[in-house]
């Protein structure tokens, strides 16, 4: 409640630091540790939506801030609160996401005592965050709260915790607001970029690789003009195909599940490569596997805006501290040699990658995911944004649906399950007049699947695809390769999962033949409400590539068996 006296309490000062750093949206699970702020949001302009755990909560936040560039917010109370919100922190880390989470504390004359739901968040954060910190003077509420914002967003972006000991949310104190933040932008120097350019002058065959965070659609359309006049073979990293079109006559493919093995070989192959914005970790290096680890045997040029991810896994010939979007503005001014070597081999690049996802492969049983994603990929608007959580399910995403836009795939580079549900509220939340889509696997869904109530209380009408195999499918195929035939653990029994649509106030419907999936998604779409449209697939259709009979048959011949 507003005094008349010009005094705040330290929960309405911070609440308006996220008003005045441009926060519109904030996700919470409501908490007594913190109801001094949350009663500063009662007449405040910021969109509150209300979820069912802090987990979907938190990863609701994160997805802001993949999409957005800027820190997605969450709200969160002590002790088990915050442990469930870790989960959210963790992808934030692991993806390079700008979030920050507040987290309610004890009052300050409490601490150190174990108190109700008592942690220490430096402790328990502390290899998770950019930073965590804890506000014990309301008066240093603007300062800290600018901090954060900057800490989440500048070099490689990534969360940050903020706890809020609940004497210190209703004590009045008068202080002026911080001054509205906007990230900094690193660019790279006159030198760097001359170098680049000798490097791509003398080479024979290069390939560019796009990834990471901090990038636009400034940034993207800056690529794509380089990539033109170069005639360079672009291809993306893990979960971050949308920085690329994949209908432009330069895109070489996704490097992340079952890539391409052309792909593969075409950069085992290539003498330069320039690594955009990406950390080119386990999954896309695939397993370490790519480049020569610490030192590259082909010249190797990466760009990061984290200086201290330059040279941390690979020595790179060339290191430009640069963040994405001001990198991609400098390539503006680049100039292609007069003899573009590698013209036809980037042709050939892009040939290989539609032969590879053109159509989809055929699947034991009546629902092919392949299918599916081909049909959605040509019936879709090209602004589309396709939210998935982790599991083998999203091989079928990755080869056969094409990304055109930027921020249009939100999934989790850390491989986190229960990931589609949050991020889909949350870019719906966004995005209300723009068509989302969340996919989830059965065993993916039933993590966070609580969130579709989140959905129907803010009516918020995507859809959601459950590709149910009745099992954990990506456990199961490893299980398969290195212990055949011994199923332990991995088995699942499902719901009815059009039921439990219908019991949160949403549309379900069911499909057990691909023919019937255009009907089922077009009605799912036509409902007007949350949506769910529930994939039966045979547990043998285990990728794309494969299946789980192949896979034990070819372990049992390994064993002799």
């Amino acid at each position: 409640m507003r005094a008349n006296d010009g005094t705040r309490t330290g929960g309405e000062i911070l609440v308006d630091q996220l008003v005045a750093h441009g926060v519109q949206h904030v996700f919470c699970v409501p908490g007594e540790s913190y109801l001094g702020a949350l009663d500063a949001f009662y007449d405040r302009p910021i969109k509150l939506t209300t979820c069912r755990q802090e987990g979907g909560a938190a990863m609701m936040a994160e997805a802001v801030g993949k999409a957005t560039g800027r820190p997605g917010i969450a709200f969160v109370t002590r002790g088990p609160g915050a442990t469930n919100a870790s989960h959210g922190i963790h992808i934030a880390r692991q993806d390079s996401s700008p979030m920050i989470l507040f987290v309610g504390q004890v009052a300050r004359e409490m601490r150190e005592r174990e108190a109700f739901q008592e942690l220490d968040y430096r402790a328990v954060f502390g290899s998770m965050t950019k930073w965590t910190t804890e506000i014990d003077d309301p008066a240093r509420v603007p300062e800290i709260i600018s901090r954060a914002f900057y800490t989440a967003t500048n070099g490689r972006p990534g969360p940050v915790v903020v706890a809020l000991p609940e004497d210190m949310l209703v004590e009045r104190v008068t202080v002026p607001d911080a001054p509205p933040f906007e990230p900094v932008e690193t660019w790279p120097g006159l030198a760097d970029m001359s170098r680049l350019q000798k490097l791509l002058w003398a080479a024979k065959q290069p390939i560019v690789l796009a990834g990471g965070s901090r990038w636009s659609e400034a940034a993207c359309a800056s690529l794509t003009r380089f990539a033109e006049r170069f005639a360079l073979p672009v291809a993306t990293s893990f979960r971050r195909s949308h920085l690329f079109n994949s209908l432009h006559d330069c895109y070489a493919g996704d490097l992340g599940i079952g890539p391409n093995p052309k792909l593969i070989a075409r950069i085992k192959g290539a003498d330069v490569i320039v690594l955009i914005g990406g950390r080119l970790g386990e999954m896309p290096s695939q397993s370490y596997s790519l480049i020569d680890i610490p030192g590259p045997l082909k010249t190797f040029v990466h760009v990061h805006p984290g200086a201290e991810e330059l040279g941390r896994v690979y020595h790179p010939h060339l290191a430009i501290n640069a963040s994405p979007t001001a990198f991609a503005a400098a390539l503006e001014g680049l100039q292609p040699p007069n003899d573009i070597r590698w013209r036809a081999e980037t042709k050939t690049a892009n040939t290989d990658y539609r032969a590879w996802t053109d159509k989809a492969t055929p699947q034991p049983g009546g629902v092919n995911v392949g299918e599916i994603m081909v049909w959605l990929r040509e019936n879709l608007p090209d602004d589309t944004i396709i939210c998935s959580g982790a599991g083998n399910f999203s091989s079928w995403i990755h080869r056969f649906y094409r990304f055109r836009k930027f921020a249009t795939h939100i999934g989790p580079c850390s491989g986190s399950m229960g990931y589609g549900v949050p991020s889909a509220v949350a870019m719906k939340r966004l995005h209300p007049d723009r068509t989302v889509v969340g996919v989830s696997g059965d065993g993916d869904f039933l993590m966070n699947g609580q969130e579709f109530a989140t959905a129907v209380q803010h009516g918020l009408n995507f859809v959601t695809l459950i590709v149910d195999n009745g099992m954990y499918g990506t456990i199961r195929m490893h299980q398969e390769r290195e212990y055949p035939g011994r199923i332990v653990a991995t088995e699942l029994k499902n719901p009815d999962f059009v039921a439990y649509a219908r019991a949160f106030g949403g549309f379900g419907v069911a499909v057990e033949k691909t023919a019937d999936f255009p009907k089922a998604f077009e009605a799912a779409q036509m409902s007007g409400m949350p949506a769910l449209v529930h994939l039966k697939v045979d547990p043998n259709a285990i990728t794309p590539m494969t299946t789980l009979e192949a896979i034990r048959t070819k372990a049992l011949a390994g064993q002799g068996r």
